[in-house]
């Protein structure tokens, strides 16, 4: 099986993570109403719900420039079509492992190295810039939305919690990584003492796994650091990744925005531009892709700040990650395999 390929236990692992997903999905709308749920989702308006599925693409389009201009600092050049492929399979990574990117990186990295033949570390380092990049824009339209709702004393209590919330990330993130960034050749120390010994452990058990070596691994450390640091030194690409990473996040806004359209719900886009940032924040949960979790976190957050009732919030929750979970998982699968096919026939040539 191939380097991408996905062992009887990993695929096991990926089917109870979204078995327990659903669950805690159905437990969801079960508490809400399923009959109020699907009131709503009966008067939506197809041309709108299409429009959702519309800014869903192009969301992934965004964000595959992004990481197409990341990839070309290092050296690696791909076609815009090309990296909206290797972005959705990164999100279908995502999507499909616990911990959302989390769990999904290494995949995506190990996609993006064999489609591209550039080192494992310059792909592991060009899909950790471009996670990273997306933090700013998602932040600052956040904090953009905040500031509007603070303006709204009718609402500025009700969304108080979710702003103390923004204001922890806006702060924590931030030295999180620059302390991470400081202390990087103790990470890397770290790592090495970790991996190696686990490697062999391992290896003794499974004998198709290579330990690692402790000299190789420190070597692939520092390429990934120096490939950081060539992306964070180039400030003119570097800024373009950011237009395109808040293109992005605009568009993903603009699919919730669209999904309560759909339902006869005109709310302020602030209020899409504060809810969805916040929502992502649950995609960090044991779960795939945060199923269960983000909808949740979308209810919570819609009804207080929009002032629709829950049936809707969660119809609403429905639509928007239909179009931005389901629908990645369905192209980004289709473009792995599809990438994976080129990368194996490429190999069969050589």
């Amino acid at each position: 099986m191939g380097a991408m390929g996905v062992d009887f236990g990993d695929a096991r692992s990926i089917a109870a993570g979204f078995g327990a997903g659903i669950v805690v999905l159905l437990a969801l709308y079960s508490v809400i109403g399923v009959t109020d749920v699907l009131a709503a989702l009966s008067g939506a308006q197809p041309a709108l719900v299409a429009a959702v599925c519309v800014a869903a693409v192009c969301w992934l389009f965004a964000w595959g420039l992004a990481l197409r201009t990341v990839l070309s600092v290092v050296g690696v050049a791909v076609s815009p079509i090309r990296a909206f492929m290797l972005l959705a399979g990164a999100t279908f990574a995502n999507n499909v492992t616990p911990f959302g990117q989390a769990g999904g990186e290494p995949f995506a990295a190990l996609l993006v190295a064999r489609t591209t033949g550039t080192a494992y570390e310059n792909g592991l380092a060009a899909v950790a810039s471009v996670d990273t990049i997306n933090f700013v824009p998602s932040i600052s339209f956040a904090l953009v939305g905040a500031g509007y709702y603070a303006t709204r004393s009718t609402v500025a209590a009700r969304v108080e919690v979710a702003a103390l919330s923004l204001a922890a990330l806006a702060l924590g993130v931030p030295v999180a990584a620059y302390l991470a960034w400081r202390n990087r050749a103790r990470a890397a120390d770290v790592a090495v003492a970790v991996l190696v010994p686990a490697g062999r452990a391992v290896g003794r058990v499974v004998p198709r796994i290579r330990p690692p070596d402790a000299a190789d691994l420190r070597r692939r450390i520092a390429g990934f650091f120096a490939a950081l640091e060539r992306v964070a030194g180039d400030r003119h690409n570097l800024a373009l990744a950011l237009t395109f990473s808040a293109a992005g996040w605009l568009l993903l806004s603009t699919s919730l925005w669209l999904s309560l359209l759909a339902l006869d719900h005109a709310v302020p886009f602030a209020a899409a531009l504060f809810i969805v940032p916040l929502g992502s924040v649950a995609g960090v949960a044991p779960l795939p892709g945060g199923l269960g979790g983000v909808e949740a976190a979308l209810v919570l957050l819609i009804v207080p700040i929009t002032g629709v009732d829950a049936g809707t919030a969660a119809a609403a929750a429905l639509l928007h990650r239909g179009a931005t979970y389901w629908l990645p998982v369905l192209v980004g699968g289709s473009a792995t395999a599809m990438l994976e096919a080129d990368n194996v026939a490429e190999s069969a040539s050589d």
